[in-house]
């Protein structure tokens, strides 16, 4: 088979391609119930990691490990960027389990379980919180 056309024809498809893609990623966004880790949890992800409850990480049932989400508490506002490193909850009707230092930005420790707004948040690299 023989291919036609330039080097540069085939670039610009590539390239509308992978906008096509990085677009698709940017809008994934899901809302549901969240709970936090017990503050006695001291255990291994299921990325291999020892938990540890001072950062802002999540479990996820499906999202790729290392993916970070802004979670927002739609009432409050409060918002927190966490890198999905664990699988759950297991737990039916619950869509993150959060680590204990991104339930204390959410002001969800008194409450348990909080109705949590979650964005991928593609191309961040720390985690970050705002009021």
């Amino acid at each position: 088979m023989r291919i036609r056309g330039s080097l540069t024809a085939c670039t610009a498809i590539l390239t509308w391609g992978a906008s096509d893609i990085a677009v698709a990623q940017t809008s994934r966004q899901f809302t549901g119930i969240a709970a936090y880790y017990s503050t006695d949890y001291s255990g291994r992800t299921a990325h291999g990691d020892k938990y540890d409850p001072t950062k802002f990480t999540a479990a996820h049932r499906s999202l790729a490990f290392g993916m970070r989400l802004r979670v927002t508490d739609p009432r409050s506002q409060r918002s927190i960027v966490v890198v999905v490193n664990d699988r759950g909850p297991f737990s039916k009707g619950r869509v993150l389990d959060l680590s204990l230092a991104a339930a204390k930005i959410l002001h969800m420790t008194g409450r348990g379980l909080l109705k949590v707004t979650a964005v991928v948040e593609p191309g961040l690299t720390t985690a970050t919180a705002t009021r």
